[in-house]
């Protein structure tokens, strides 16, 4: 093939891929992030660190919010949590309220709307 260089017999092992989540010592998906980026349409050119650090972001609120919840399931005596422990939080929290402003839906609000219309 034109224009591609085969490795011949190199001494040095290939080097493990490392994902970009991993460099970043973050659980949420890296690549993930930067695909729904650039199928939204969001802007015309990314930077690289564009999708680490809305990845990192989006993993600081998800663990904010889990830990607040995991307290008020602690203060109501249970073990797991459930979506009323959530929308409690994002209830009570005047920081997350204004940031979601109403864009959040219930869950409970929606399976009920299910269940009427079976």
């Amino acid at each position: 093939m034109a224009g591609k260089k085969r490795r011949q017999n190199s001494s040095k092992p290939r080097k493990q891929a490392v994902s970009r989540s991993t460099r970043a010592e973050l659980q949420f998906p890296v690549s993930r992030v930067e695909r729904y980026l650039r199928e939204g349409g969001y802007a015309q050119r990314l930077g690289s660190s564009t999708p680490v650090f809305l990845a990192g972001v989006l993993e600081y609120l998800t663990a904010n919010i889990l830990d607040l919840a995991g307290k008020e399931a602690e203060g109501n005596c249970k073990k797991r949590i459930t979506p009323q422990h959530l929308e409690t939080v994002m209830e009570n929290n005047q920081q997350l309220r204004a940031l979601f402003q109403g864009d959040t839906k219930s869950l409970l609000d929606e399976t009920s709307q299910l269940k009427k219309k079976c």
